[in-house]
């Protein structure tokens, strides 16, 4: 069974998940984005206690805000990244934006692998689909749980708004199509963990995002 926790950390108020399969408690964790002791302790905390093989370092993108953490998950448990290659852009500079938005983070290191869409990757017997949705940025990836009806969309996708397109190779018509011909045909009944605010579901977007209908 997929079970999921989510930690809202750094001074961009980013959501940071763990998920793992509660038959196995092999465990990933989706955009590290804790910056200080403190997050870095809250999520050390939660998988001791709960007895999770932390074995996987998943990003939806590569924004500062989702990457704060990658150097801490290597040190602690030697997880390099795996993240679409369009995005690598973003790991190379990140001194340079962290700099420029005037926050502290150590370097991330470099991906071990990169993904695309279709891919599949695994949680025990628990199978994840690569959803290319750019727009947001030019390698986001969505996560889709496909039997647990669950995507984790990054900045794809938020309760009741979109991903800004205003960023360095954002692009707002990509993204547009990203969600209509991407994430909308999954189902109005799949439930979305977005990289900010609260959760929503495809359905309730179709209906109600200003940006979308």
């Amino acid at each position: 069974m997929l079970k999921l926790k989510s930690f809202t950390v750094n001074p961009f108020q980013q959501n940071t998940y763990i998920v793992w399969n509660s038959s196995s408690n092999e465990a990933a964790i989706i955009d590290p984005g804790n910056s200080n002791n403190t997050e870095n302790q809250a999520i050390k905390t939660f998988i001791n206690s709960n007895n999770l093989l932390l074995k996987h370092l998943w990003l939806t993108h590569a924004h500062i805000d989702h990457v704060m953490g990658n150097k801490f998950i290597y040190d602690e448990y030697g997880l390099l990244p795996i993240m679409n290659e369009n995005d690598l852009f973003f790991i190379e500079k990140m001194t340079a934006t962290a700099s420029m938005y005037g926050v502290n983070c150590e370097q991330s290191p470099e991906p071990i692998k990169f993904i695309n869409d279709t891919d599949i990757l695994n949680l025990g017997d628990i199978n994840i689909k690569c959803i290319f949705t750019p727009g947001h940025s030019p390698g986001s990836i969505s996560f889709y749980f496909e039997k647990e009806r669950v995507l984790i969309s990054g900045d794809v996708l938020f309760y009741g708004s979109i991903g800004r397109t205003d960023l360095p190779m954002g692009d707002f018509d990509t993204l547009i199509s990203s969600i209509k011909n991407k994430l909308f045909p999954l189902g109005d009944d799949v439930k979305v963990y977005s990289g900010h605010g609260p959760s929503t579901s495809i359905g309730f977007e179709k209906a109600n995002n200003p940006f979308l209908i």
